[in-house]
């Protein structure tokens, strides 16, 4: 079992250094949503799901020696960053910001399902729940996303027709 735990450690640590990120973007794509309240509102949600999602992996993480990494930490922080400026130059920003959303919550539910499986194959019951938990999260926020993206397509083209301000 000690290459299982050395592998659980490893996707521990990615997983949180994929939380820190998540936890970084919603905070800028938050910031410039001014025009779509339904959007903003799930965001900032998520983005209390995620902060959540953190702590708990943290909490994992103590136990599991092998599962820190502060340069995975900190590189996702950046990559956040410069995700979240990309779309401020684009006219399209709300239709990019959802469909980068649905794909991050999607690698985000693949991630949860192996470390749902290592934790399972480990017999780590407090992983299993906390695993179990945060998946439920993530595909709550994947499902919500995949229905509001023909919405806020169809809403963002409309408002782009009358001259509204559409982008954000």
């Amino acid at each position: 079992m000690t290459h299982a735990k050395d592998h659980f450690a490893k996707w521990l640590s990615d997983a949180h250094a994929l939380e820190l990120q998540s936890i970084a973007l919603l905070k800028s794509q938050i910031a410039r949503i001014e025009n779509y309240p339904d959007l903003r509102e799930k965001m900032i949600e998520h983005l209390a799901n995620s902060e959540g999602h953190e702590k708990a992996l943290r909490g994992l993480m103590e136990r599991f020696p092998g599962a820190q990494s502060l340069i995975k930490d900190v590189a996702g922080r950046l990559s956040a960053t410069a995700q979240g400026l990309t779309g401020a130059f684009s006219a399209d920003e709300i239709v990019r910001t959802c469909m980068n959303a649905y794909v991050f919550a999607h690698e985000e539910v693949a991630r949860y399902k192996v470390l749902l499986a290592a934790a399972d194959e480990l017999g780590d019951s407090t992983a299993v729940a906390v695993c179990e938990r945060i998946l439920s999260e993530e595909k709550a926020m994947a499902d919500w996303l995949e229905l509001y993206l023909d919405g806020v397509t169809r809403l963002y083209l409309m408002r782009d027709e009358r001259d509204l301000l559409a982008k954000r």
